[in-house]
């Protein structure tokens, strides 16, 4: 199935206790499409570039077989940029500069090729902006939904407004507690999931993801990782990384669910590996097989377990 994805495309600055990088490609719609274009072939990208983007870095996403149709050249200013310093716990980090440019003025107007994206996945944006997206597709057979601190904070009904009309929502554990106002997680998926996504993942950085679908519950772990250089992405990658798998099975349910969020965070752990989204440009299909097969063994419960006496096998 196609798989539409609706972000940013920009410079980041980037800082961590491992090395600096200066204006490199980045962007929520960036990662999310060179994350689901290794699972299916029909990626399309809408975002919006300023002046100063280069013409190499539109041929690399080409050259990764990404549909840019919907990329859109705006000549009056530049590209988004930001800026970020992280600490040596890298699940914290500071904005240092955030300059929206040209995607302040930015309203998606989707090619009609597009219109008809049967996954759609709304990488962290305005919500205002998502809504606008969602007008213009016709009857996706799944949306897929990031925000972010920020949205929950300053826009708080257009942003519920959106969760109304989403199938999936991905966000991470402190994004969760805020949201719902709930500090155990369990509890903020039930609040979450009553605004309207029927799926959620709580993603917990090296603490892995947890999926709440149905009656279902499906708790996947973080692959250990020796040399961490840039968790820039991460989150991005997964999203894609999940959507991806789902328009390529094209199907819609809680093992599909699963299964996408190991896909996703096999993916994640790749793109930590280096500054941006380099690691993806250089990775094959073979290593993401094999990662994935890493991540069955890292997850594998031993049968013959003793419970009163008795033995719970596995099926």
């Amino acid at each position: 199935m196609s798989l539409l994805a609706v972000g940013t495309v920009a410079f980041d600055t980037i800082e961590t206790p491992f090395g600096r990088a200066e204006r490199i490609l980045g962007g929520s719609a960036t990662y999310i499409t060179l994350a689901a274009r290794f699972l299916t072939d029909d990626v399309r990208l809408n975002a919006v570039v300023g002046r100063d983007f280069p013409d190499s870095y539109v041929e690399l996403l080409r050259e990764r077989g990404i549909n840019l149709d919907g990329l859109v050249h705006d000549n009056s200013g530049d590209s988004f940029f930001w800026s970020g310093r992280y600490h040596y716990d890298l699940n914290q980090r500071d904005t240092l500069a955030t300059h929206l440019n040209v995607l302040a003025t930015f309203e998606p107007d989707l090619p009609a090729s597009y219109r008809d994206s049967r996954v759609v996945c709304l990488g962290n944006l305005d919500p205002t902006v998502q809504m606008q997206v969602l007008d213009q597709v016709e009857n996706p057979d799944l949306v897929v939904l990031d925000t972010m601190n920020y949205w929950i904070e300053n826009t708080p009904e257009p942003l519920a407004e959106v969760l109304r009309r989403v199938d999936v929502l991905a966000i991470n554990d402190a994004e969760a507690r805020e949201l719902s106002g709930e500090p155990n997680l369990v509890k903020a998926a039930k609040v979450i999931r009553a605004m309207g996504p029927q799926t959620l993942i709580i993603k917990k950085g090296e603490h892995g993801a947890l999926l709440f679908t149905g009656d279902t519950v499906f708790s996947a772990p973080a692959y250990p990782l020796e040399d961490i250089q840039d968790p820039t992405g991460a989150g991005d990658t997964f999203l894609g990384g999940f959507a991806g798998y789902l328009a390529r099975t094209a199907e819609i349910d809680a093992e599909a669910f699963k299964r996408s969020v190991v896909l996703g965070s096999a993916l994640a752990s790749f793109v930590v590996e280096a500054f941006g989204p380099e690691r993806l440009l250089s990775l094959t299909p073979e290593q993401v097989d094999d990662r994935v097969a890493a991540f069955h063994r890292l997850s594998a419960i031993p049968e013959g377990l003793l419970l009163a006496g008795g033995t719970v096998e596995s099926t």
